[in-house]
């Protein structure tokens, strides 16, 4: 099967460009005919490696920051004739979209133009985090009508959220909530297609500390803004000075619009930055407990990355990363009222913390990139199914720029 991928991020630092990069790892091992059309290059670049064809695009000065590393490019259609072009010598048999970004756009248009069956990946809880980010704005009403605009706010991104992904055939989702949520949505129906994890690279042999470090590290990997709930971190730490702990600290991995903030509320905590490769799995592993308070996440790739390292995590019930961890066997599903007394809890029964290190390791051995990615193709037939013809005939198609 010939698969059009349009990835609306890449080379950036999130969980849209994570998977999309180990997508095309797949593709390059299994040698499979596959078009990734995404941004990078300075200036239009096509490559072609086998049966892996690349084309990266550049965005505009029309482009605005949506991410620190991520932007949405209003000019981004100067470059339909080219990628048509690139479509058409490609001849896909299925166009496979993230998201209602520039390329998600792009790759709607041209679906439709040539009649082809489009899938699409919701990745991110875009309609939660609109909600968050007017934060800005909804603080200066009163506490009724501030609640009831974030709601509105929020149902109303969703409802044009569903609307965009109605027009696909087939849905992706990364956990079992989110599908059920936009099968109701939308009509179409929806597969889940979860996050892999290389447990070569994210394993407790990381662990670089020095035998007489006896801080118990608290860790946070993503992005540092405000839909991640970042701010429970500073909470955390007041609440544990109170309880009279003082043999703690954080390490911060990442990078966002709250960093300087945190670094002023969280004096004794590492920042690094952003990690990659095995710098990162060194900062997981060097990790006694992942802690993850965001409320937004549709997965939660970093929480997979900590249990491999052999580090138990603490999640809020909302969203995928509560799917992933086992509660009191790997982590604990929390309130944010109650991470605290998960931390004490932990930090008082070491016996336990091990066990749940162990136990972290173990059940994400279990856990593959080939298997997310070989249901992912297996549901591509579905698409074509519904399409009445099979595979979509190019022959005879008229060429058109």
């Amino acid at each position: 099967m010939r698969v059009a991928y349009f990835p609306d991020s890449f080379h950036e630092v999130n969980g849209v460009a994570h998977t999309s990069r180990h997508f095309e790892a797949f593709v390059r091992r299994k040698n499979l005919p596959f078009l990734c059309v995404r941004a990078g290059s300075r200036r239009p670049l096509l490559l072609t490696e086998g049966q892996l064809t690349t084309l990266e695009l550049p965005r505009g000065p029309l482009s605005f920051g949506l991410e620190k590393d991520l932007r949405f490019d209003l000019g981004f259609f100067r470059h339909l004739p080219l990628v048509a072009r690139a479509l058409r010598e490609f001849r896909p048999d299925v166009v496979h979209i993230t998201g209602p970004s520039d390329f998600g756009f792009m790759g709607v248009l041209l679906a439709n133009h040539y009649h082809l069956p489009l899938v699409a990946a919701w990745h991110t809880n875009v309609h939660e985090y609109a909600a968050r980010r007017a934060g800005w704005f909804l603080g200066k009403l009163p506490q009724v009508a501030r609640q009831q605009a974030s709601t509105a706010i929020e149902e109303i991104s969703f409802f044009l959220g569903a609307k965009f992904y109605s027009l696909a055939r087939l849905l992706f989702a990364p956990n079992p909530q989110l599908c059920q949520l936009l099968e109701t949505a939308t009509g179409r129906p929806c597969k889940l297609m979860p996050r892999g994890i290389d447990t070569d690279l994210f394993s407790p042999a990381r662990r670089s500390r020095a035998p007489d470090d006896k801080d118990f590290v608290l860790g946070f990997v993503g992005r540092l803004s405000v839909e991640k709930n970042v701010a429970l971190l500073v909470s955390i730490r007041q609440q544990l000075i109170a309880a009279g702990v003082s043999n703690f600290r954080f390490l911060v991995v990442g990078h966002g619009a709250e960093e300087a903030w945190l670094r002023q509320q969280l004096p004794n905590a590492e920042f690094p930055g952003v990690l990659r490769g095995e710098a990162l799995a060194r900062a997981y592993a060097d990790m006694d407990l992942f802690v993850f308070p965001s409320h937004t996440d549709t997965f939660g790739n970093v929480v997979l990355e900590a249990l491999s390292s052999g580090v138990p995590a603490v999640v809020t019930p909302d969203g995928g990363p509560r799917y992933i961890v086992k509660e009191r066997e790997t982590g604990f599903v929390a309130q944010d009222e109650d991470f605290v007394g998960v931390i004490l809890h932990l930090m008082r029964h070491p016996h336990l913390h091990q066990k749940m290190r162990h136990a972290a390791r173990s059940d994400a051995l279990g856990a593959s990139w080939d298997s997310v990615f070989e249901s992912v193709y297996a549901s591509y037939a579905l698409a074509l199914r519904k399409t009445g013809e099979g595979i979509w005939p190019w022959t005879g198609m008229r060429d058109r720029d």
